[in-house]
């Protein structure tokens, strides 16, 4: 879902600028940093809320992997430009959160991400989110 779709969903905004290490010989983002800019947008949303990943995991035994993820390439980013990581939820359950990531250039949308994360103990098994945490996602929703 983009964000056109989602206009009543709260976004989360998170500024990326590309450095040389990102791009591929021609200059262009190498397509696998998008996924990075994503997480490193998924990452300061939790902590935004109030949440971060050290602090899930040594109170709650609480961590996240992706179950799945899609990603539309639409236009290529180029060294040094500043993206808008754009993260919202789309739907929350018990054990899983489902989020829309789009990234822009200005006001270029340039990637499309949909990613479903999986909530684990610390040993690798589903577990249902704090009911704390639930709350919040879904206050976003």
């Amino acid at each position: 879902m983009t964000e056109a779709g989602a206009q009543n969903r709260p976004v989360f905004h998170y500024p990326v600028r590309v450095f040389y290490e990102d791009t591929d010989a021609a200059g262009i983002v190498y397509y696998a940093n998008y996924l990075k800019f994503a997480e490193r947008g998924r990452t300061e949303w939790l902590r935004h809320l109030g949440y971060d990943h050290i602090r899930l995991k040594r109170e709650d035994g609480l961590v996240f992997a992706v179950r799945r993820c899609a990603a539309d390439y639409i236009k290529p980013a180029r060294l040094d430009d500043l993206l808008d990581v754009r993260t919202m939820v789309t739907k929350v359950a018990g054990a899983t959160i489902e989020m829309a990531q789009d990234i822009y250039l200005d006001d270029t949308h340039l990637v499309a991400v949909q990613v479903k994360l999986a909530c684990l103990d610390e040993a690798g098994a589903p577990m249902r989110m704090p009911a704390d945490l639930r709350r919040v996602l879904r206050g976003t929703e």
